[in-house]
């Protein structure tokens, strides 16, 4: 037993150290390897790209709906676009018409 609190005795003035090192080297690997790391920078990156290019789709979209709804609205009502919402909502077509569904 004596031997065991020995060497206890002699390591407990490296404890701290030893543990700092730990700190650091956990931080370290983070750093390199982590979801935020320097490894996977290149991965956001190209994350970044799809998400852009999403976003513009979706924007041009949006735009694209926006006018739409403008040419709906009361004051600046478009009777073909009118028509066209009728024809597609309630199944409406002139008998010379030619209508192809995708549905």
């Amino acid at each position: 037993m004596p031997r065991r609190f020995a060497l206890i005795a002699r390591l407990t003035p490296y404890l701290s150290t030893f543990g700092l090192a730990a700190l650091i080297l956990y931080f370290g690997y983070q750093a390199f390897t982590g979801d935020r790391g320097l490894l996977a920078s290149g991965q956001r990156g190209k994350s970044l790209t799809e998400k852009t290019a999403k976003l513009k789709v979706i924007y041009n979209q949006r735009v694209d709906l926006e006018r739409r709804a403008q040419l709906l609205r009361d004051t600046n009502l478009s009777a073909d676009l009118l028509e066209e919402r009728a024809h597609s909502l309630l199944g409406y077509a002139d008998p010379r018409d030619y209508v192809i569904r995708t549905n």
